[in-house]
């Protein structure tokens, strides 16, 4: 048995990569459990495995006391010296007590011991190999589906597609090959556990890296994207050369490049817009495909603009229940309120009116003028006598 046990572990760390140590110190342990579940639990015993020889031994454990509470755990001083004159108190002297029979409960322990390190082994190459692919695309086979997950053979691993991060009204049978995104690869109990998105805004960025060389090289950035999963997404990009057209190029020859994002998205509709560090023209042509006459941003909120578009271009800027406008928003993150020009002039001509319209202060302040002006004015009385006086003088 003692060979066979060093081959195993030698074939064990060789292959799976598991330190011998390792197996070794574990299956040390599980021999004190199995020597105490069978020669009795009140003992304290140790149990050393030879490398070498690949014998096991099995020690009891007595600490060296003044007087003796409990025999099977402790030794006198008196006892102790007659083996070894050093020996004092407090010390720990060991007493091999290898049963005949161990041999067997050491096989079926050791088996059981090796077969679990193989199994955490390859739990843990697993784990540490698909936690390189968080963040990134995979393709992988719809394997089946209940009312909460698709499940996704990824080869190694079955990678689960929950209802959240699913496309609305996207279907898939058995054996249907899909591409997803890894959000994330957890350790579990149960061995390694991986989740897949194929809603995550940044799907649709790995999928315009593997269409695209020059967003694979950096050459093409993608600065933001802002996605309704299934329906449409808005890509903002930019290029450092500005001989290079960012937009163009991620279009594509007759626009090549992104129908195949599109068909990967089973129809989402793509807006590809260029970036611009001018906020006005970024917002502009975020709004895209309708033109803008004009942003004015707010100036106590910078981060919050009206844009006017012209009066029949305001269904196309505001989008199918908003979308565009929502969609906008999010890839420039800035609050955006659109109104047409129609509108604008209608509000410019009523703050046109107020500032011509005295306020009601004013009005008081000029009744009050009035009034004193009044008072100080001689009434009719008085021009009357004045005037009799003035004819009565010339007489």
């Amino acid at each position: 048995m003692s060979k066979e046990m060093l081959n195993a572990l030698d074939t064990l760390e060789a292959e799976k990569g598991v330190s011998k140590s390792i197996v070794i110190e574990a299956l040390e342990s599980a021999l004190v459990s199995a020597y105490k579940r069978n020669y009795g639990q009140s003992q304290n015993v140790e149990v050393d495995f030879d490398e070498n020889e690949g014998d096991i031994h099995v020690f009891a454990v007595k600490e060296v006391t003044d007087e003796v509470m409990d025999s099977q755990l402790e030794i006198s001083l008196e006892e102790a010296t007659e083996i070894n004159t050093a020996y004092e108190v407090g010390d720990k002297i060991r007493f091999e007590v290898t049963p005949k029979d161990f041999g067997r409960i050491a096989a079926q322990t050791a088996k059981q011991v090796i077969l679990q390190r193989v199994r955490e082994a390859e739990r843990s190459i697993i784990y540490e190999e698909f936690s390189a692919y968080e963040n990134e695309i995979m393709q992988g086979v719809v394997e089946r589906q209940d009312h909460r997950y698709i499940y996704v053979n990824l080869g190694k691993i079955e990678a689960v597609l929950s209802k959240q991060d699913q496309i609305p009204n996207e279907h898939f049978q058995a054996h249907d090959r899909i591409k997803v995104y890894v959000t994330r690869v957890e350790n579990t109990s149960k061995g390694p556990q991986v989740f897949v998105s194929r809603t995550h805004p940044d799907l649709v960025r790995r999928l315009f890296e593997q269409e695209v060389p020059e967003i694979y090289d950096g050459t093409v950035e993608i600065v933001s994207i802002a996605r309704e999963a299934g329906d449409r997404a808005k890509i903002a990009v930019r290029a450092a050369d500005p001989d290079i057209d960012p937009v163009g190029t991620c279009v594509g020859p007759q626009g090549q490049r992104v129908q195949s994002l599109v068909n990967e998205l089973k129809g989402e509709n793509m807006d590809i817009v260029e970036w611009n560090e001018d906020p006005a023209i970024y917002i502009a042509n975020s709004l895209n495909p309708s033109e803008v006459s004009d942003v004015i941003f707010e100036v106590e909120n910078p981060k919050v603009c009206t844009v006017v578009v012209p009066d029949h271009q305001l269904s196309l800027a505001i989008g199918k229940r908003g979308q565009n406008a929502r969609l906008a928003a999010k890839l420039t993150a800035y609050k955006i309120d659109i109104k047409s020009e129609s509108d604008m002039e209608e509000f410019y001509a009523q703050l046109d009116e107020e500032e011509d319209t005295p306020s009601d202060e004013e009005v008081t302040e000029t009744k009050d003028t009035l009034s004193d002006e009044n008072e100080n004015s001689p009434s009719e009385e008085e021009i009357v006598s004045n005037e009799s006086d003035d004819s009565e003088t010339e007489l």
